[in-house]
């Protein structure tokens, strides 16, 4: 009969790109064999701790909560050398010994991080109680000793830690590896067990679940390393390190030291931890209250008052008083009191300290209470908003209000939650990447060598919403022919499909927070996210901006503590710096949640979908939506953002509510009773809302078990689904409904609700959108300032195309000015003012100098300026850039002069700060050196224009001054027939030909491994992206040189975003096509009398090689028409134009030639 075993020594996936097991299937094989427990002991930290025990509890297991730490037997704070980091197992014997575990996880991966957590004897002896240990893998204490040979040494090690832990509490590990190194310990610590009585435990150091995954866990190890294929694979050059068996462990150990597997299963049968996971009791921390005030009646006061003052009086109408009420009785009754007391607390703060706080985010814009209390700013009864849909009295669980900060603010609102609540009570929360398909493929394929143009390809054929790479082989054709005409590819594709899924590093969430009633340690392991340049932090302090959970969103949910969203959002941070601009520019600041919200010009601006700013409707996509939409109304502008989604836009219901909205189609409903829930969105099931309200209605469902409907038809769940169309049908017939009508409204409802979106989110998310389009439709300089300076950490090239947007709305974007630019851009009356901050090298703390220097005067020349700054800031390289970027221009336009003369400039402003001599230059100057003029600065020509732009493009990104295209846009403009702004409104059998500068070109390979081109064309208006494909681009290639001056012939591309197919390439030098004539007719100067015949009789007189556009204009459009049947002879342009003008009126007409 086989021994029982337990295994406590087992790396789980959280030993992240080391252990290999995920805990569900660690659960699950333990219980197969029937073993009672198993322990989970990761390197360092306790991520998986929760999810283990949850696995571990749903399989019939005991989890025994674990860890294998770092011991450093210098000082967990020691920063002499690595290398002392050596391993010893921690387990939890009971809750106190958990208690104290985290303490230990917490302290190493904060002050003792030193490359790895670490611990100390010290701080070990102090947190000991509850705990048991063993002496872990070679990398012990114990067995370097060993393995050193002092064995004495090695005793004398055990004994202290048999101190340290208590009599009983510390064991001696021997494994089950065939390591000879291994073998050489095992033996040793027999040894020292027999003389110190200290008892022995048998492990395997599970690191992956069967022997069979040995080889992909060698991989995955490169993966961790970024080594390749020439590589070891550290330790594990033995098949030895899985999940063994208890008969392999008896047959092992069995024989000849049967008490170490005893042992196993005796300390499994000591440890009990227990979790308190979603007993419904909530960990609140504590608020200060008068006497004989509970937390329940301050709410109801605090809301009551709340929501006088939004409506502006003490007789609130009866459907707010009763909807307050009801919601009030609800959040008290669940003992959500305090909670929404501490996050209306955080907000008013963030308020008071003029931190941006966005108008509600999520289902929580549905509450009542919420707006009275102003943690929202959205009436939800004016919007038809749930409250169920939010805090549902049918399921009781832990709200979850969610909060958009300014990303600039977010870091005050922070550091004001900390001085609140306590340093060591508040901390952020961690996340974990994990390893994605495509990621996985690329990894593999590196760390097995093979080449990574091929694992590209290949990674590029996995579909993005593949939920598996063994999914993205059945779906695609090609990637299945790719593995049967390479074996190294199906090898890869085999391992990834082992590891994706795995995670593979731990970040910082964006947005959660967590606040603790006792210190946060006491609860959960924390760690630092960004490795500490100093071990100052106090055991009892965290430093928020740097401190995570180890524990992710969910098991801080089910272990009751309050989890709170506050996430940055850039967009608010635009809306501060616009009224900010606003101000600055002299005019009165709008009051954003008092301006008109049917204000003609911020809907024009939507319907005309020139949204680039405006939040969440930037996309090419959703301003193609808008186009048909044509928003009229807010409600249009909810339901914009709910409908642009791919459920809603590939079923038909943004069709279907754009054609009823324009009268095209009818409203269809599905029932007439439904006609009053479905009238605003013109019968579509819109919103999950929606799916509620017509449960509600037709079958009788209160808005809680219609929540609970709704949450059922998301999950698809078939046994709960069939209880719910039961119900369903039962409370219809009591309406008087059909069981085979209603038996369809639910297939309808059901279809749809997996479309439907979170209207209360939807609806707040409107509220910032509009308010961007105001600003924008109203102070478009103001507004598309800040919009820029958000751009500014931005690559240089994506900042220059939203420059170049910025222009050609018709807005000047200035150079930048040394006298008058700040670090953003910022607007001057109609125009925008270029920032300092978006030139190259110049930094906050330069921009900080110029403005201080700037106080006491304008600087008057390029010698005034370098005196007057701090040249240990702002450095020869950074004012070098600026004065190529233009910012000098008002004081000296020549920038040629000011850049030679600039480092003896700099020199001598160093000198004369430092008290030495002058320099040569200034030993010439008649004046004093220190004067503002300064020495005179010797001529020289300015750089050409062509010099000039180039130098603003290297230190801005964009062509500042003007474009390289204006000095060839007459001569291309006779090979072209369109320009680049038109391309998308060609029509017609003939090619369109534009030209313009090639500003860049790179290849791309295409799923069948050939070449293709991905160019990018701009003239002094526009620019596109074009795409040669492989067939064009090996004919062309040879030609492309970025900077040069193209005529390029093709069509547009049918799919969005729409990309130029290209089918010819010429440099304009060798264009020898007839160049193109152009005639210009103003319109409202032709006479309508006008013969046509005889227009056309005009151009055959003149007939020629050359083609014609015909170009009608107006005073606001203009309609360009290629004629197919004509060419004409442009080489004696006076006699087209004075036999056109014997047809037409002569001052209507322009010839171009």
């Amino acid at each position: 009969m086989t021994r029982p075993f337990v295994h406590l020594h087992v790396h789980t996936e959280y030993s992240l790109l080391d252990g290999a097991i995920r805990t569900k299937d660690l659960a699950r094989r333990v219980s197969e064999w029937g073993a009672p427990a198993v322990a989970m002991t990761d390197h360092g930290a306790m991520y998986g701790a929760v999810e283990f025990y949850e696995n571990c509890r749903a399989n019939g297991v005991k989890p025994i909560l674990g860890c294998e730490t770092y011991v450093d037997p210098d000082g967990h704070r020691s920063r002499e050398k690595k290398g002392k980091n050596n391993h010893l197992i921690l387990l939890a014997e009971n809750d106190e010994g958990y208690r104290n575990l985290i303490k230990l996880v917490s302290i190493a991966n904060t002050d003792g991080f030193y490359y790895k957590p670490r611990i100390d004897h010290d701080l070990l002896a102090r947190h000991a109680k509850g705990l048991i240990a063993s002496s872990a893998c070679l990398a012990g204490e114990i067995p370097q000793f060993i393995l050193a040979g002092k064995e004495p040494e090695a005793a004398e090690r055990a004994l202290l830690y048999r101190d340290i832990m208590g009599e009983g509490n510390f064991f001696l590990e021997i494994m089950s590896n065939t390591l000879p190194e291994q073998a050489l310990v095992n033996k040793a610590l027999v040894r020292i067990s027999r003389d110190t009585g200290i008892p022995l435990i048998a492990t395997s150091d599970a690191h992956y679940l069967g022997a069979e995954d040995f080889e992909w866990h060698k991989i995955l190890l490169r993966v961790n390393t970024r080594a390749d294929d020439t590589d070891d694979a550290f330790g594990f050059s033995v098949n030895d390190f899985y999940l063994r068996s208890p008969e392999e462990m008896d047959a092992f150990f069995g024989a000849e030291l049967p008490q170490a597997l005893d042992n196993t299963v005796a300390i499994a049968e000591r440890c009990c931890v227990s979790l308190d996971l979603k007993t419904g009791s909530y960990q609140l921390p504590s608020l200060d209250l008068a006497d004989g005030v509970t937390l329940e009646s301050h709410l109801e006061d605090e809301a009551r008052a709340g929501l006088r003052s939004r409506l502006g009086t003490d007789a609130p109408p009866p459907e707010y008083a009763e909807r307050l009420e009801y919601e009030l009785g609800v959040i008290n009754s669940m003992g959500f009191a305090a909670y929404f007391l501490i996050v209306a607390g955080i907000i008013r703060a963030a308020k008071d300290r003029s931190i941006p706080i966005g108008p509600g985010r999520g289902s929580a814009a549905g509450s009542l209470v919420a707006w009275s209390l102003r943690i929202t700013d959205l009436d939800p009864l004016k919007y038809n908003l749930l409250f169920e849909r939010f805090l549902n009295p049918e399921r009781i669980s832990m709200p979850d209000i969610d909060t958009d900060v300014s990303d600039k603010g977010r870091d005050e609102l922070l550091k004001y939650i900390v001085e609140r609540y306590g340093s060591d009570r508040v901390s952020q929360i961690i996340t974990f990447g994990r390893m994605k398909s495509r990621q996985a493929v690329k990894d593999v394929g590196r760390a097995t060598g093979v080449e990574y143009a091929l694992m590209d390809r290949v990674a590029k054929l996995i579909p993005l919403d593949a939920k598996s790479i063994r999914e993205a082989v059945e779906r695609t054709p090609e990637l299945r022919q790719t593995m049967q005409e390479d074996p190294r590819v199906r090898e890869v594709l085999d391992v990834a499909a082992h590891i994706e899924g795995l995670a593979r590093h731990a970040s910082q969430h964006a947005a959660g927070v967590v606040i603790t009633p006792v210190p946060m340690t006491d609860l959960v392991p924390i760690r630092r996210i960004k490795p500490s340049a100093s071990p100052s932090v106090s055991e009892g302090g965290l430093d928020i901006s740097q401190t995570v959970t180890q524990f992710t969103m969910e098991p801080i949910e089910k272990l009751g503590l309050v989890k709170m969203d506050f996430l940055g959002l850039s967009t608010l941070s635009i809306i501060e710096e616009a009224l900010e601009n606003i101000r600055h520019n002299g005019k009165p600041v709008p009051d954003l949640n008092l301006i008109p919200m049917d204000d003609p010009a911020a809907y024009r601006l939507l319907q005309e979908a020139d949204t680039m700013g405006i939040f969440q409707l930037e996309s090419s996509g959703m301003r193609a939506m808008l186009r048909k939409l044509r928003i009229d109304c807010f409600e249009d502008l909810i339901a914009a953002l709910a409908m642009y989604r791919p459920g809603p836009l590939e079923s038909g219901m943004v069709d279907q509510y754009i054609d009823c909205k324009h009268g095209r189609s009818l409203p269809h409903y599905p029932h007439p009773l439904l006609e009053g829930v479905l009238k605003e969105t013109y019968g579509v099931i819109l919103y999950q809302e929606q799916v509620m309200q017509c449960a509600s209605v037709l079958a009788g469902y209160t808005l809680g078990e219609a929540d609970l409907l709704r949450r059922a038809m998301g999950k698809k769940k078939v046994e709960v689904m069939q209880e719910q169309r039961a119900k369903f049908l039962e409370g219809a017939a009591r309406n008087g409904i059909e069981a085979k009508t209603a038996e369809g409204i639910f297939d309808l409802i059901e279809k749809f609700a997996g479309y439907g979106f979170n209207k209360s989110h939807s609806a707040a998310y409107a509220v910032i959108a509009y308010h961007t389009a105001y600003l924008k439709a109203n102070y478009k300089a103001e507004f598309m300032a800040a919009y820029l300076s958000s751009q500014m950490k931005a690559k240089k090239d994506v900042l220059a195309h939203y420059v170049r947007e910025v222009r050609r709305s018709g807005l000047s974007v200035l150079p930048p000015d040394i006298n008058s630019s700040m670090e953003s851009f910022t607007a001057v009356g109609d125009l925008i003012r270029f920032g300092l901050g978006a030139v190259t090298r110049v930094g906050h703390g330069a921009v900080d100098t110029i403005v201080a220097a700037r106080k006491e005067g304008k600087f008057k020349s390029l010698w005034d300026f370098v005196r007057r700054v701090d040249l240990h800031v702002l450095n020869r390289a950074t004012i070098e850039n600026l004065v190529k970027a233009g910012a000098f221009d008002e004081i000296l336009p020549n920038r040629r002069r000011l850049v030679q003369v600039l480092p003896e400039f700099v020199q001598g402003a160093q000198r004369l700060e430092g008290g030495g001599g002058q320099l040569s230059l200034f030993d010439s100057a008649a004046d004093d050196p220190a004067d503002e003029a300064g020495p005179d600065i010797p001529e020289a020509d300015d750089y050409v224009l062509h010099e000039k732009l180039e130098f603003e493009k290297e230190v801005t990104g964009l062509y500042i001054s003007g474009h390289p295209f204006d000095g060839c846009e007459e001569a291309i403009g006779r090979f072209t027939n369109c320009s680049i702004a038109d391309l998308p409104h060609w029509q017609g059998r003939t090619a369109p030909k534009v030209g313009g500068i090639l500003l860049s070109a790179s290849e791309k390979t295409t799923r069948k491994g050939a070449v293709m081109g991905q160019l990018l064309l701009e003239d002094s208006n526009s620019s596109i992206e074009m795409v040669a494909f492989p067939r064009v681009w090996e004919s062309v290639k040879a030609q492309v040189q970025v900077g040069v001056p193209f005529v390029v012939e093709g069509r547009m591309g049918d799919r969005e975003p729409r990309n130029f197919i290209v089918e010819r390439l010429t440099p304009l030098s060798e264009a020898e096509d007839a160049g193109i004539v152009r005639i210009r007719l103003k319109v409202n100067l032709v006479p309508q009398a006008l013969n046509v015949r005889d227009f056309a009789r005009a151009l055959r007189d003149c007939r020629g090689a050359s083609p014609v556009l015909l170009e009608f204009q107006d005073d606001r459009d203009a309609c360009v028409v290629y004629l197919n049947d004509f060419r004409v002879d442009p080489s004696v342009p006076g006699r087209l134009q004075s036999r056109l003008a014997e047809v037409v009126p002569l001052e209507a007409l322009e010839v171009v030639c």
